[in-house]
């Protein structure tokens, strides 16, 4: 696993939104990068959870976590756009987005896949990392160094039986991020990557494979190295990349010229 020896401050005075921040790897994404100095705005659809989170960072290192409760399956555009005239009345840019937020839907053939649960699946996962994207551009670009990571999957990247409008969508994610990428390549310094964890012990893996022992897996915290090298300076020039978080080396992702 690929270790980074990140300094205490590395984030500081950093704004970064994490969406799907109230359980799992957002859960630990806010609470990593609040250690390390950033201001961290958390969506999550739980404001039980969200709350639990607050007071964790609260605790740590106070002042640096605002949360907000989405429900990402209904949202509707005119929200986004009020969730972003928001954050611009309380930030002067946005230095990271972590587009973390997913549900599992349901593992099922496409012949039988309830059409319902389909474009819940789909809303979620890919939905609303288009408008919360195209809602925070403009405040992504008012940044000198931002970033945007995209958590993908391997089912994303090569198609399986049964993962129906899961698999789909990260398809879907990997093909926003490309385009993304290369729109802002040479018109922007924001950086766009997307990261696939690989198998990790959340209760989503858990729902997917009820099988598998949870305790063989490894925890969201030993991917945090990966997600604070993505936010470093060490990282400015991986762009465009679909990065695999457990076999993670940055010089696989580097332009070649460097």
């Amino acid at each position: 696993m690929f270790d980074f020896d990140a300094p205490a401050n590395l984030l500081e005075n950093k704004n970064i939104l994490v969406t799907g921040a109230s359980d799992g790897i957002g859960k630990c994404c806010a609470t990593t990068f609040a250690k390390h100095g950033a201001n961290v705005i958390l969506l999550g659809r739980s404001l039980e959870k969200l709350e639990s989170v607050y007071d964790e960072i609260e605790a740590i290192n106070p002042g640096k976590v605002i949360i907000q409760p989405v429900d990402f399956s209904s949202m509707q555009e005119n929200e986004y756009q009020g969730l972003t005239k928001s954050l611009t009345e309380n930030f002067n840019c946005l230095d990271g987005l972590i587009l973390n937020a997913g549900i599992l839907g349901l593992r099922a053939p496409i012949e039988f896949y309830p059409s319902d649960v389909w474009q819940e699946t789909i809303n979620v996962n890919v939905n609303s990392a288009f408008h919360l994207l195209k809602a925070s551009l403009p405040l992504l670009k008012l940044s000198k160094d931002a970033r945007v990571l995209f958590i993908s999957s391997s089912v994303g990247r090569k198609g399986r039986a049964h993962w129906g409008a899961y698999g789909v969508s990260k398809f879907a994610i990997e093909g926003l991020m490309q385009t993304l990428a290369d729109e802002l390549e040479k018109t922007s310094d924001i950086r766009v990557n997307s990261l696939n964890p690989g198998s990790t012990k959340t209760t989503m893996r858990q729902t997917a494979f009820p099988a598998e022992d949870p305790d063989t897996l490894p925890t969201p915290k030993s991917l945090m190295p990966v997600y604070l090298y993505m936010l470093s300076k060490q990282a400015e020039a991986i762009h465009g990349q679909a990065i695999d978080a457990k076999e993670f080396d940055p010089g696989k992702y580097l332009p070649s010229s460097q």
